[in-house]
């Protein structure tokens, strides 16, 4: 049975990256779990720990296949539409919208990772200047196709304090709509943060406390986990245990 649609989405988003309209291809399942960040907040952390518990295993799986980013605007809509409704897992999408921008289905939850700005602009610095000459031609040929901007993106400056200063200066990172913007995201999710389908994990307090806050998802998702499994979870979700499986989770 489809879940019954809550809420439709309250505004468009639509920037160099991402475009809320790719969402009117989903076919909610009463169970789906979206997992809904600014880039570069913990989205793909909070993806692997997710994994684990949907799959109660702590052996590596491709987030980027299990968990695909469905409004990405250089990802063919139509393999990740197919990809999606294959699953017979229980589904964890991914999605840097704001919660607003989102469509909101009876049974469907929603977590939300926050970081300081301040280090999830950093971050997102080191991403950019670091894309691969294929990604910034793919970027390059959406941004010129679409009539809202037509042209390539801008470059990205070396200098990380020049790039933080044009970072605040565009809103928090928008990349072309100020819905897509970090204040923008991180405020949309925050005023739903009392509704019983939304659960708001913080960065600093997932270092702080992992096996504290995975056992907080895991309540949330309503997924026991044998307590014989929790220490190889918690362990597999440290940053030096991801990066040694980075070439497995990451497959692209």
């Amino acid at each position: 049975m489809t879940p019954e649609l809550l809420r439709a989405p309250s505004r468009a988003v639509r920037s160099r990256i991402m475009d809320n309209a790719r969402w009117q291809a989903y076919r909610p399942r009463p169970d789906d779990i979206i997992i809904g960040t600014y880039s570069k907040c913990g989205t793909t952390w909070v993806q692997r720990i997710v994994s684990m518990l949907v799959f109660r295993s702590a052996a590596p799986r491709p987030i980027l296949e299990d968990s695909p980013w469905l409004d990405l605007r250089t990802r063919d809509l139509t393999a990740s539409v197919e990809n999606i409704e294959a699953q017979t897992h229980r589904r964890y999408l991914k999605t840097h919208l704001p919660f607003d921008a989102l469509p909101v289905y009876e049974g469907v939850k929603y977590i939300h990772i926050g970081r300081d700005g301040r280090d999830a602009a950093m971050s997102f610095h080191n991403h950019l200047a670091n894309f691969s000459h294929d990604a910034i031609r793919r970027n390059n040929e959406v941004s010129q196709a679409d009539e809202k901007f037509g042209d390539d993106w801008l470059p990205i400056s070396e200098s990380a304090a020049e790039f933080f200063s044009n970072w605040v200066a565009d809103g928090g990172g928008a990349l072309g709509d100020e819905g897509a913007s970090f204040f923008s995201v991180e405020s949309s999710y925050w005023a739903a943060r009392n509704e019983s389908r939304m659960l708001l994990v913080h960065y600093n307090d997932l270092k702080a406390d992992r096996d504290g806050e995975i056992r907080r998802i895991a309540d949330f998702l309503d997924i026991d986990i044998p307590a014989t499994l929790w220490p190889e979870i918690v362990a597999a979700a440290g940053f030096d245990a991801m990066k040694a499986q980075g070439e497995m989770l990451l497959v692209p």
